[in-house]
């Protein structure tokens, strides 16, 4: 299993996870110059840009701290490119969400924490 894949498997457990949550899909890997941004989303009242980490645990540290300022910086000029290309009256927001699976693949129940306008 490569990195890649893990990355693939998180996108679709967290997109799964927001539409459970009455989330609409906008998108997913939107690519810019500036960097990329994992998911696209809305739920009526804001135009959600996702960052999605996945990680085995947090032992070494909160899958959030891994987002410092420089990737915070491409995700809003990578969403500021996508908002001058598409028409939307929802206010923006930025979203991380964290995966820890233990077991990779075979994490029967991955946890996953929402962490909603988190920069």
């Amino acid at each position: 299993m490569n990195a890649k894949q893990l990355g693939e498997w998180g996108e679709a457990i967290a997109l799964d996870f927001l539409l459970k949550k009455n989330y609409s899909f906008v998108a997913k890997c939107f690519r810019s110059r500036f960097g990329e941004i994992d998911l696209i989303v809305n739920n009526q009242e804001f135009i959600v840009f996702a960052e999605v980490k996945l990680r085995k645990n947090a032992d070494f540290a909160q899958a959030r701290e891994y987002i410092g300022k420089t990737k915070q910086n491409k995700i809003r000029a990578t969403a500021g490119l996508w908002l001058s290309l598409k028409e939307t009256l929802l206010q923006p927001r930025f979203d991380v969400i964290e995966i820890y699976a233990p077991d990779g693949f075979n994490t029967k129940l991955p946890d996953i924490i929402h962490i909603e306008n988190a920069f």
